[in-house]
């Protein structure tokens, strides 16, 4: 099962590393990892989704709350929560191919944020299933370029992750 951990951690050089290694030490990947200072520059929100069963995810956080540099985390996934990805697309835009990707960028709530003879840049935000969509659409005959952030999440309603 798919499991988004939102982890702050004290912002210091070789945190990150640190808690990657953890992954890779025994063997779990990480699909998309974000992170960023919070509102606290001294604090780091780090988010990363990964696969397992729940003895697995429960190992995981068990591991990273012995990390020295993991302060508080959260299995997001456990509660109701909000995810976004932002993706950057860049695609092939000749002829009549230019009208289609106008109109799909339209449908997925797209924006076209730059403009060549042959090609468009795409913004998108959202799921990261609906970003799939997006890709599939397209056709990869069209796309030259892909870069998408990773999850960033954050819990509904009054649920917070601070210290």
């Amino acid at each position: 099962m798919r499991h988004i951990i939102s982890i702050l951690m004290e912002n210091e050089s070789g945190a990150l590393s640190r808690v990657a290694g953890l992954f890779s030490a025994r063997g779990y990947n990480i699909e998309s990892l974000a992170v960023a200072p919070t509102e606290d520059a001294t604090i780091s929100r780090m988010t990363l989704v990964t696969r397992g069963s729940d003895e697995i995810i429960e190992q995981i956080t068990k591991q990273l709350n012995k990390c020295v540099d993991v302060i508080k985390l959260i299995d997001l996934t456990e509660g109701e929560h909000i995810e976004r990805e932002m993706m950057l697309i860049k695609v092939k835009a000749t002829g009549e191919l230019r009208e289609e990707i106008k109109r799909l960028s339209d449908i997925f709530n797209a924006r076209i944020i730059d403009v060549t003879e042959t090609t468009y840049t795409i913004e998108w935000t959202g799921e990261g299933t609906k970003s799939d969509a997006f890709i599939e659409a397209l056709g990869s005959t069209t796309i030259l370029e892909t870069v998408r952030t990773g999850v960033s999440g954050i819990s509904r309603g009054e649920k917070c992750l601070r210290i």
